[in-house]
């Protein structure tokens, strides 16, 4: 198996996942140094040109592969991407949506494009549309999220394109980067644990209850109005599932979540902020910097899959 590493000239075979509002072109180059594909989040920025200034902080502070995540939804998405294009980003991740559109001017650019997907039927249409490769992400993770398990996911990804397939959603350990190996992915994108390196843009609090949290204490909202997003559990998610339950519409409920994630990265509010984490949330212990997090996790899986190939 070719790994990712070796495909797109990282140390490690792991993409940060492009968090909104935390995935900084210094956090990017933080993680890029540290052996990682580092990943500019556009989904927080206003507009084109302050993704270009990401893009151009990221490349003033590291020599390596990073990229740009571009939510597709987002209503500057078309300037987005026309940005990386122009500043030649060497990786595009996507995210809601299609990037069809897009991609004969990247391609035309040299850009690698990995779109995220959450089921097999995306991942074929998107491997003839000229997609480089896929991830695949399953429910576990922190943010938008699908239906389905990294567990059943990945391997119908997997077995649905003949282009690599990246884990995602569920990893946090070498245990868990060995067993997405094992499915076949040639690699993973991690975000939640990433969370607490020492570097992470986030508020002191929200680290604080990421480290409190247990394996439970994780919520999905607006999976009844067909908007899922996995959270740490508090006061607001809490009261917007009990009003999603109770009937609410999609209007009301939005005013719960305007504004919260941001109010939970820069003002630190663990009440009515949005606190995106996946499930492998209460296996985070400590805060230290990106490298020795990456470092141990490549580390870890490499003694997993030793000992496994022992059996």
């Amino acid at each position: 198996m070719t790994l990712l590493n070796e495909i797109l000239g990282t140390k490690y075979p792991i993409i940060q996942g492009g968090m909104a509002n935390i995935a900084t072109g210094e956090f990017a180059a933080t993680c890029a140094n540290a052996g990682a594909l580092g990943v500019i989040a556009a989904g927080g920025l206003p507009d084109a040109e302050a993704l270009r200034a990401e893009i151009r902080r990221c490349k003033a502070l590291t020599n390596q592969p990073f990229g740009v995540n571009i939510m597709l939804m987002h209503p500057k998405a078309d300037d987005f991407a026309a940005v990386v294009a122009e500043e030649k980003v060497p990786v595009v991740t996507t995210g809601a949506g299609n990037p069809g559109k897009y991609l004969p001017r990247w391609k035309a650019a040299g850009i690698r494009v990995i779109p995220v997907v959450a089921a097999a039927v995306l991942a074929r249409h998107l491997e003839k549309a000229g997609a480089d490769a896929v991830i695949a992400e399953g429910t576990e993770s922190g943010g938008h999220v699908g239906e389905m398990t990294t567990m059943a996911l990945v391997p119908q990804v997997v077995d649905a394109v003949s282009i690599p397939v990246v884990a995602a959603g569920g990893v946090a350990d070498g245990r868990q980067l060995a067993a997405v190996l094992a499915l076949g992915a040639c690699g993973a994108q991690v975000g939640t644990c990433l969370l607490v390196a020492t570097e992470c843009p986030i508020h002191p609090a929200y680290k604080a209850a990421l480290l409190k949290a247990k394996d439970s204490d994780t919520i999905v909202t607006g999976r009844i109005a067909g908007t899922p997003v996995r959270v740490l559990k508090n006061r607001m998610s809490r009261e917007y599932v009990r009003q999603e339950k109770a009937g609410a519409d999609k209007m009301a409920l939005e005013q719960y979540t305007l504004g919260g994630l941001r109010r939970a990265v820069l003002e630190g509010d663990t009440d009515t902020g949005s606190l995106m984490a996946g499930q492998v949330s209460g296996m985070l212990h400590e805060i230290r910097p990106a490298a020795e997090i990456l470092d141990a996790l490549w580390a870890d899986t490499r003694r997993c899959l030793a000992g496994l190939a022992a059996l």
